[in-house]
C-alpha cells in the first residue's frame, strides 16, 4: 500500500497529460487498435515500474499459444497482478475483475482502453453473461486473464486460496486453451508494506488444451490447474520468516 502510493504520488505531474490521452484512445476504440490501446497500457505500466523500481521477470512466455485465444488463470496477489502479466504479455490481452473497484481512476482507463469486463459479485446473476461474453471473445481470438480465487489477501505471502470451479466454464465454452499463470511475489508491489525495490515473476505454464479436460468437471479443472500453480510458486518463491 505504501509503494502504491508513492508511485501514484511520484507521477501525479503525468496525470493531466497522460489519463485525458488513456481515457480519449478507450473511448474511441473505432480510431485506435487494439494494438495501440495496449501500447498505451503497457507504456503506462512501464511509467509506474520505473517510478516504483518495480522489476518483472517472466518465464515460459514459450508455452503462450501461438494462435487463436486462451484464457490465462493466475493466482491473485493484489493490484500489480494484471499489470505484472501485460506487460510481459506482448500481445494484447484482456481481464475480468471487480466492478467495484474497477471505476478507480487509472484502472478504469486501463479497463476500457484493454474492453475489459466488470463483474458484480453481489450479482451472481450478472456473471454469467459476463463469462458467456469471454467465452464468444475467445473463440473469435481474443486472450484474456480471469483470476479464479476471485479476491486477494492483503500482503499474502504468496498463499493462494481454492480456486472457483465456475470461472472455468467460459474455457469449457471457447473450447480454449487453459495457461495456468504462477505470479510470484507480486503481492510486495502494491499490497504490502514494503517500500524499495520489488521483483516479481510471471510464470506461463504449459497450457491445458480443450481435448484434455473436455470429459473434466468444473472442479477437476480447478484442481489441476491449482495444483500446477501452487508446485510452482512452492519451487520458486523464497521463504522469508516473518
Amino acid at each position: 500500500m505504501i509503494k502504491f502510493l508513492y508511485v501514484i504520488f511520484m507521477n501525479l505531474f503525468r496525470a493531466p497529460y497522460m489519463i485525458p490521452k488513456m481515457r480519449y484512445q478507450a473511448n474511441h476504440p473505432e480510431k485506435y487498435s487494439e494494438q495501440k490501446r495496449y501500447a498505451l497500457v503497457r507504456h503506462a505500466i512501464t511509467l509506474m515500474k520505473r517510478t516504483g523500481h518495480i522489476h518483472t521477470k517472466a518465464y515460459g512466455e514459450e508455452n503462450l499459444p501461438k494462435e487463436g485465444g486462451y484464457i490465462m488463470y493466475p493466482n491473485h496477489q493484489g493490484k500489480y497482478d494484471a499489470l505484472g502479466i501485460m506487460i510481459t504479455h506482448k500481445t494484447p490481452c484482456s481481464f475480468v475483475m471487480d466492478k467495484v473497484k474497477s471505476r478507480m481512476i487509472l484502472t478504469s482507463e486501463i479497463v476500457d482502453l484493454v474492453q475489459g469486463k466488470r463483474l458484480d459479485r453481489k450479482d451472481v446473476r450478472q456473471a454469467l453473461p459476463v463469462l458467456n461474453e469471454v467465452a464468444e471473445e475467445v473463440k473469435n481470438g481474443r486472450k484474456y486473464i480471469i483470476f479464479p480465487e476471485g479476491d486477494y489477501v492483503f500482503n499474502n505471502h504468496n498463499n493462494i486460496s481454492n480456486f472457483k470451479a465456475g470461472c472455468f466454464k467460459c474455457a469449457l465454452k471457447a473450447k480454449a486453451p487453459i495457461v495456468p499463470v504462477a505470479l510470484i511475489d507480486s503481492y510486495k508491489v502494491f499490497n504490502s508494506f514494503t517500500l524499495g525495490k520489488v521483483t516479481t515473476q510471471v510464470h506461463y505454464l504449459k497450457p491445458l488444451l480443450y481435448e484434455e479436460y473436455k470429459n473434466l468437471k468444473t472442479v477437476e479443472i480447478a484442481k489441476i490447474v491449482q495444483e500446477r500453480i501452487t508446485k510452482v510458486v512452492e519451487e520458486y518463491s523464497i521463504a522469508v520468516p516473518y
